[in-house]
């Protein structure tokens, strides 16, 4: 019996076509699910500081920030600030209570910290 191409590509034709619609029944293979993470794979929670900014730690101690305040010679502290090649930031802020004796603290751009001790307005910067 000698078959011609046509002839079998008719007889072809229904099967492949019966194969390739049985596959739109099979179910497709899903992604498995991330598996759940545990309290002991999650980070802890961000701490916030009072001024809305994330707590700093140091050797799993937090560090406590001093609201920033400024005071009568702010002014004064920070022109003395700039002389010593220390800008920006918040400026100079109050880190005692006003008073006759107060302790100004500005933070420098290049990370440093400036510290000024002022006696009745008059203001000098402190020793590192």
């Amino acid at each position: 019996m000698k078959h011609d191409f046509p002839s079998l590509l008719r007889l072809a034709c229904p099967v492949l076509a019966g194969l390739l619609g049985a596959c739109s029944y099979l179910p497709f293979a899903r992604p498995a699910a991330a598996p759940e993470r545990t309290a002991i794979d999650r980070p802890p929670p961000l701490a916030l500081a009072a001024d809305g900014t994330p707590q700093v730690q140091s050797n799993g101690v937090a560090i406590q920030k001093v609201e920033f305040r400024p005071g009568v010679s702010s002014a004064t502290v920070e022109h003395l600030a700039g002389k010593a090649a220390c800008t920006g930031g918040w400026g100079a802020g109050l880190v005692t209570e006003p008073g006759p004796v107060e302790i100004y603290r500005m933070a420098c751009d290049d990370g440093r910290v400036f510290l000024a001790r002022c006696e009745l307005r008059q203001c000098k910067p402190m020793p590192k």
